[in-house]
């Protein structure tokens, strides 16, 4: 995929353009329903308490001390826990209760399929992506702005076949909180064995929340010893469907001298116990496609480190 970033041209026809536009006015008007509504001030002491058991509370923290930690809960009333027996203490916006249920956290809330958006790790927190078994990507958050990678496809238990590996740092600035990010970032990556380097630099804003967005961005592709002259566009969007699930869609525009394509995407995302779930199809169009093609995606992400 990053080996042909930047180095095919493409105009698209007509009948395309209709069909992305489309498509995206679709599923703007989806995401505007939910991606631009405020979420509700963190001024509560709602909290989620896991014990080293494996069970879990959810509840208003009434009164702690050196020794207990009580909570209100909503079945068991107030309930008393040992700080010796509390394994995490996570605390929860009010947007994350909805009818008395928690809406689980996006264990990837920075990224869709594989592109990213503009919010990012926190200090601490982590991730561990895989995408079709082969795909390795583990990444961390250094401060919370900014948080720094590294991949690997372990092509050489295949023969001893050549290696790619990459790091991938990134910023993510908030300009209104939890209503538009800015990132920036790249991969930068080579192929052991050969010493073919390739990788991509790139910018992009993200309107909404880490629940409902929509990201614009570019990017600049790297590879056999030249970069992209035209840059790559993406447009990406994730709305939130339930406790546990998303709608999400990737997609990419790509120009240069040689092909012109465009590929979208869609599918969903399941949280299963702190688990991400990415499943859906990749679709390409081109006048040189001469039917249609859908190839599959499947993915997931676990998270790790601590929760501030």
């Amino acid at each position: 995929m990053y080996s042909g970033f930047g180095l095919i041209h493409y105009e698209q026809p007509p009948a395309m353009k209709n069909l992305m536009l489309l498509f995206l006015i679709l599923f703007f008007g989806l995401t505007a329903t939910t991606a631009f509504s405020q979420e509700q001030p963190d001024s509560s002491k709602l909290c989620r308490i896991e014990i080293k058991d494996g069970n879990e509370f959810i509840g208003l923290m009434a009164a702690e001390d050196s020794i207990n930690v009580i909570l209100e809960t909503k079945l068991l009333g107030k309930v008393s826990i040992p700080r010796t027996s509390i394994k995490t203490l996570t605390w929860l916006k009010p947007s994350n209760m909805k009818a008395g249920k928690l809406w689980s956290e996006n264990p990837q809330s920075g990224r869709y399929f594989w592109s990213p958006n503009g919010y990012g790790l926190k200090k601490g927190e982590g991730y561990y992506q895989n995408i079709w078994v082969l795909w390795n990507q583990a990444s961390v958050g250094i401060t919370d702005y900014f948080s720094v990678g590294a991949g690997i496809i372990p092509a050489f238990f295949f023969s001893g076949a050549s290696t790619p590996v990459w790091i991938v740092p990134k910023f993510s600035v908030p300009v209104v909180k939890d209503k538009f990010n800015l990132g920036a970032g790249a991969i930068a990556g080579t192929v052991l064995g050969e010493g073919t380097g390739f990788g991509i630099v790139y910018g992009l804003g993200t309107i909404g929340n880490r629940n409902n967005n929509l990201t614009l961005g570019f990017g600049y592709g790297y590879a056999a010893g030249e970069w992209a002259k035209k840059p790559i566009i993406t447009l990406s969007g994730m709305v939130r469907t339930g406790p546990r699930g998303y709608l999400l869609t990737e997609n990419y525009f790509i120009n240069s001298a040689n092909l012109s394509l465009v590929l979208i995407s869609v599918g969903g995302r399941t949280i299963i116990r702190k688990v991400g779930f990415d499943y859906g199809l990749f679709m390409p169009l081109s006048s040189d496609i001469g039917r249609f093609i859908a190839i599959p995606w499947l993915g997931f992400t676990v998270p790790f480190g601590r929760k501030q």
